[in-house]
C-alpha cells in the first residue's frame, strides 16, 4: 500500500511539474518566434532581368518572341502568346541540362528553391580580363574576409556583366571566330565549392557560370553532376552583401524540363 501510494505521489508531482513547465516552454517558444520580424518587413530585391525581344540569347538558341493573343478590341481581355528557349533571360537550369537523367524542372521541390546567397565580388578582375575564372585562391580570400562558406549556399558571382544587359553585343561578347568571352568559375573553384563547401548552386549575372571560352563547361557539368542548380542572367546583385541573402527561385516546374526562365527575389533581414 505504502508503495503504490508512493507511485501515485511521484505521478501527480511529475503530473504537476508538467502542467506548470508546458505553459513556460510553450510561451519561451512564442517570445522566440516573436523576436523574428515578420517576411513583410524584410527588403526585396528583384534579381531578375526585364523580358524584350531584344534580350541577349546564347548563339543559336531560340529567340524570344511575344505576340498579342488576344486584344481588348475583338476579346474585350489581353493575352499575350510567347516562345523563349529555357535558358533565355534570367533563368535556373536543373541537372539534367547536361546529365542524361538527371532531375528536371519539375523533381525539384520547393524547399530546394529557398537558398542563402553568397556573392563573390571580382568586378575588377573581369574589367580587366573578360575570361577571367574564380580560383580556389579568390574563394579562400573572399572566406578570409568573411567567413567561410555555409553548406546549401548558392554561391553567385557579381562580374559587371549586369550591366551589359541592354547591349546583347557586349553581353554575348562574340569574336570573329565565334568565341564567347565572359568571366566564370573554374572547374577547379566550383569542384573546391561542391567537394569541400557543400553548395547547393552557382549564379552569375552573365550568361554562364562557366568563362564564355570555357568549351567543355567544367563548372556547369560539376554542379549539375552533384544535383544542383545554376542561376544565369542575374540582376542588381550590386545590392546584395556578400552573405546573409536568401533567394527565392520562381523557376517553373516544366515537366522534362531543363530550367526555365525565373523570376528571382532575395530577401534581407531588417538591420538590427
Amino acid at each position: 500500500m505504502k508503495r503504490a501510494f508512493t507511485f501515485v505521489l511521484g505521478s501527480i508531482v511529475v503530473l504537476v511539474t508538467a502542467a506548470v513547465a508546458l505553459p513556460l516552454m510553450v510561451q519561451s517558444n512564442v517570445e522566440a518566434q516573436s523576436d523574428i520580424p515578420p517576411l513583410t518587413e524584410w527588403q526585396v530585391i528583384d534579381l531578375t532581368q526585364p523580358l524584350t525581344p531584344n534580350i541577349p540569347i546564347w548563339p543559336g538558341d531560340p529567340a524570344f518572341e511575344i505576340e498579342p493573343w488576344a486584344t481588348y478590341e475583338e476579346d474585350f481581355y489581353f493575352i499575350n502568346r510567347i516562345s523563349i528557349g529555357e535558358h533565355s533571360g534570367t533563368h535556373w537550369g536543373t541537372p539534367n541540362t547536361f546529365i542524361e537523367g538527371g532531375r528536371s524542372a519539375e523533381m525539384i521541390p520547393a524547399e530546394e528553391l529557398v537558398v542563402p546567397a553568397v556573392v563573390i565580388d571580382i568586378r575588377e578582375q573581369a574589367a580587366a580580363d573578360a575570361d577571367y575564372r574564380l580560383s580556389v585562391d579568390d574563394v579562400t580570400a573572399w572566406e578570409a574576409a568573411n567567413g567561410e562558406i555555409a553548406a546549401g549556399s548558392v554561391v553567385i558571382l557579381l562580374t559587371g556583366w549586369q550591366d551589359k544587359w541592354h547591349d546583347p553585343q557586349a553581353f554575348i561578347n562574340q569574336d570573329a571566330d565565334g568565341v564567347l568571352h565572359w568571366p566564370g568559375f573554374s572547374a577547379e573553384a566550383a569542384t573546391f565549392l561542391i567537394a569541400e563547401r557543400g553548395v547547393a548552386g552557382l549564379g552569375t549575372d552573365t550568361h554562364g557560370v562557366d568563362p564564355g571560352n570555357d568549351e567543355e563547361f567544367g563548372a556547369s557539368f560539376a554542379m549539375y553532376e552533384a544535383d544542383g542548380m545554376i542561376l544565369e542572367g542575374l540582376a542588381n546583385l550590386d545590392e546584395l552583401p556578400p552573405v546573409g541573402a536568401t533567394l527565392v527561385v520562381g523557376g517553373w516546374p516544366i515537366e522534362g524540363g531543363s530550367g526555365s526562365p525565373a523570376r528571382v527575389l532575395a530577401f534581407l533581414p531588417p538591420a538590427e
